[in-house]
């Protein structure tokens, strides 16, 4: 039996159910299939492994890898190294919220229910909305949807999206893949000084334009001018679509408090692993004009007949629920069992504690910075910045991190990644999880590793 340990089907199983199908061999099933399109030998797979000696080959595969509980790290860029509270696992890892699917009998399912109600209020009250849905994919999708959704709100008489060059590179590729089915065009905004160029934006505003994104804290960790950025829409009749950093907002003025109509990011900073950049939660707050637009779907509060309080799916506006030509979206899902940790993280943190995270993050960035300066570095962008801002480092930046490993670092971001001219451009991140030690240790290292 230790050769059938991974997939439990016997040879007496397999004989069977070949008996009751009508086919004589496992080759029968493929008969539909041409000849010439099937590989004629088998494929190159190597003999199954005992149970021990897989566990042992995986490990070994594993122990090449360093993560960040291996050495300190001072990589950002959308995934964040920060504290997760013990309660996040312990409720999450529950039965009947790990196992739970989508709640569509609420008379069984007001726990859950009850936990993305409480998700929706928490991210309406970061960003200043009037209400947020149960969650999408992750932040880049939720603002394609954002972009999509504006469009279709203002049924395609729009067909022009302006794109800050501030916005995550990844983030702009998925809009791009979005836009291909409606065909909206999208055009990019200039970036100057590390922020977006208003003077480039009001240029290209006209009245064909339906949106402008921007991102907030932008990619490059500098703090837009959200108040100028929508008086320039206001001007046109654009709407603006801000992506949001939601730990950020601890500190920042929400994007809603500028009268931005749609706020989106990814709740990852919020009790949720790296985990190789996902599965993460994306969410998504507009105002209450939109809301029979919004993807996805809502959670309600409402009373029984007997006048007790209760939650149900209200607003479900996606294309599994409603005729394909009226949905407004086709996510067919949510990441619930991760918005159900960030809404643990959350309100473990509560308002105060979210002030104080986030004012650890800003401290401790900025003296990561003013080190780093002292050292002989060129800060890139200057002004206001979260926990994030670029270093020339004066050499190739991926050599640059080999060297920081070797040392027993995580580096940053290169930025050459993006922009061949900025090879020598790093970005940093520094979370409340980094000590001064570590910083200033990293500000050594990354001297000696020029």
């Amino acid at each position: 039996m230790s050769n059938h340990r991974y997939l439990p089907m016997t040879e007496e199983d397999r004989k069977e159910m070949l008996q009751v199908v009508g086919a004589n061999d496992v080759a029968d099933l493929f008969a539909d299939i041409p000849t010439k399109v099937r590989p004629a030998t088998s494929m190159n797979i190597k003999p199954a492994l005992k149970e021990r000696d897989l566990l042992k080959h995986f490990t070994e595969l594993s122990n090449r890898n360093v993560s960040t509980k291996d050495f300190p790290s001072f990589l950002g860029a959308g995934v964040y190294d920060h504290h997760i509270p013990a309660t996040v696992d312990a409720v999450i890892s529950r039965s009947e919220f790990y196992t739970a699917y989508t709640p569509y009998q609420p008379e069984i399912s007001q726990g859950e229910l009850q936990a993305i109600f409480e998700f929706q209020t928490m991210i309406a009250e970061i960003t200043g909305m009037d209400l947020a849905n149960s969650s999408m994919y992750d932040g880049h999708t939720a603002l394609a949807e954002a972009v999509v959704m504006v469009a279709g709100h203002l049924k395609m008489k729009k067909q022009r999206v302006l794109v800050s060059d501030t916005v995550h590179p990844e983030a702009r590729d998925v809009i791009d893949t979005y836009v291909l089915g409606p065909r909206l065009n999208v055009a990019s905004v200039n970036e100057a000084k590390g922020k977006t160029d208003v003077n480039d934006l009001k240029e290209k505003l006209d009245d064909d334009v339906c949106a402008v994104v921007v991102q907030y804290p932008n990619f490059y960790g500098g703090i837009e001018d959200l108040k100028a950025i929508r008086e320039a829409c206001d001007e046109s009749g654009a709407m603006m679509i801000v992506k949001s950093n939601p730990l950020a907002l601890g500190v920042l003025t929400p994007p809603g408090e500028f009268g931005a109509d749609v706020v989106v990011g990814d709740t990852q900073p919020f009790g949720i692993p790296s985990q190789y950049g996902g599965p993460h939660c994306g969410y998504f707050a507009t105002k209450k004009a939109l809301m029979r637009k919004v993807p996805g779907r809502l959670v309600g509060q409402t009373v029984d007949e007997d006048g007790t309080r209760g939650f149900v799916l209200t607003l479900q506006a996606r294309e599994q629920h409603i005729r394909r030509d009226k949905a407004t979206s086709n996510i067919c899902s949510n990441q619930a069992l991760n918005a159900l940790g960030s809404s643990v993280a959350m309100t473990a943190l509560g308002k105060s504690g979210l002030k104080e995270l986030a004012v650890h993050n800003l401290k401790k960035a900025h003296y990561a910075k003013q080190q780093v300066e002292n050292a002989g570095f060129t800060i890139v962008n200057e002004g206001p910045h979260f926990n994030e801002f670029v270093v020339d480092v004066g050499s190739n930046v991926v050599e640059v991190n080999k060297k920081l490993i070797d040392k027993g670092f995580i580096g940053g971001l290169d930025l050459g990644r993006f922009d061949q001219a900025s090879d020598n451009h790093m970005l940093v991140c520094v979370t409340e999880m980094r000590t001064k030690e570590e910083i200033d240790r990293f500000v050594k290292a990354l001297e000696e590793s020029k």
